[in-house]
């Protein structure tokens, strides 16, 4: 298991590994969330429905972000990242995000201006518009962050980049190229399963460390970074705990540079995996 904030050792051959905190999407058994046609197809972001005058956020945190709506509440580590932003070690951090409402898109305005920009700009494609959006709320919130530039908004030295990251994010002067995935095993339209198996944990973790590599070698030089960060919602805490073990497979080279952040998502929490559409 590699505690939080710590810097991740290479696992045992036959060691348990462990981790409190839960992953992202699902394979093709299991109907990984961001390749799902019956997931994915229908959404990105409703250009029909805007939220009102979302402002890119500064260089500061804006005084209305001092007090934070409860929305959103989140338990586990929270304030860790100091060294781990400059070093080339990797870490493993671990928290929840815990949703008392739920969420639509008419609250949009309940949350930090840059996570309004990312709802209001949208995705590149696929159903990740919330979950991208939640991931910087908990950055923001915890870390300080800064939205540097949404996915639709970061710039690449070519046109058609292969990979590409989610978020481009400014903390404690530091810029950190932000994958965001989900950990989840789906059943069915709204149905998911407490399951997850490590071949689904170990596809996606791959991919999504892979990409956020890739894309740093592609990126323009004034939204150029130098940490990878690969952030995951996870829906159970067994998905949490498969996608740990994932982690500690890869290799050194993967993991160099790279922060896993991990928060595993509890009780109203079905918008993370599948936006609007399941009420």
């Amino acid at each position: 298991m590699v505690l939080s904030g710590c810097p991740s050792e290479p696992p045992e051959p036959d060691a348990e590994l462990r981790i409190d905190a839960r992953a992202e999407e699902a394979d093709a058994s299991t109907s990984e969330l961001d390749a799902s046609p019956e997931i994915d197809a229908a959404s990105a972001i409703d250009a029909g429905t805007t939220i009102d005058a979302p402002v890119r956020a500064d260089d500061v945190l804006s005084t209305t972000d001092a007090a934070f709506d409860p929305i959103l509440a989140i338990g586990g580590a929270c304030g860790t990242l100091d060294t781990e932003l400059t070093d080339e070690l990797p870490y493993v951090i671990e928290s929840t995000s815990t949703f008392p409402e739920g969420f639509t898109r008419a609250e949009g305005s309940r949350l930090s201006m840059g996570a309004q920009t990312i709802l209001a700009e949208g995705t590149a494609g696929g159903s990740s518009g919330y979950s991208e959006a939640f991931a910087f709320e908990v950055l923001h919130r915890c870390e300080g962050a800064v939205l540097v530039a949404s996915e639709t908004m970061v710039h690449y030295e070519t046109s058609t980049p292969g990979a590409i990251a989610d978020l481009l994010v400014s903390i404690d002067g530091a810029q950190v190229g932000v994958s965001v995935t989900r950990a989840v095993t789906v059943t069915g339209m709204c149905m998911r399963a407490d399951t997850y198996t490590l071949v689904a944990a170990s596809t996606l973790l791959t991919r999504k460390v892979d990409d956020i590599h890739e894309a740093s070698t592609l990126v323009s030089p004034e939204h150029a970074w130098t940490k990878h960060m690969v952030f995951v919602y996870a829906d159970t805490e067994e998905h949490a705990r498969v996608m740990g073990e994932a982690w500690d497979a890869l290799t050194a080279d993967q993991r160099a540079d790279t922060i896993l952040y991990v928060s595993v998502s509890e009780a109203m929490d079905g918008f993370v995996y599948f936006e609007d559409r399941c009420g």
